[in-house]
């Protein structure tokens, strides 16, 4: 019942070729080539040339990058806070009026 269907392998279509044999090779030496020219070495990397204006306009950028995301982890958080509170507002909020009505009764 529960025994497993394992497929059966279709019967090939295709005829397989007998093997060809292949005679042995003789390897000549060939005739020696010239070494060749020397190839000169590349040029070195340019080199970043750090001026004061460079640095100023680097130290500029990184100030605004870690402003920006300070404020969008800031403006998340906030968001986190506010919407616990009004959460536990509603929750204080529904209690009264469960805790009113069954006073009632």
């Amino acid at each position: 019942m529960l025994r497993p269907k394992i497929p059966t392998n279709p019967a090939p279509t295709l005829q397989a070729s007998p093997p060809v044999a292949v005679g042995s090779t003789t390897v000549v030496p060939s005739i020696q080539a010239s070494p060749l020219a020397p190839v000169a070495p590349a040029p070195p990397r340019p080199t970043v040339q750090l001026t004061p204006g460079t640095a100023l306009a680097l130290v500029a950028g990184g100030t605004a990058v870690v402003l920006v995301v300070g404020a969008v982890l800031v403006s998340m958080l906030l968001a986190v806070a506010i919407t616990g509170a009004s959460v536990a507002v509603c929750a204080l909020v529904i209690r009264s009026l469960v805790n009113a009505d069954a006073k009632r009764h």
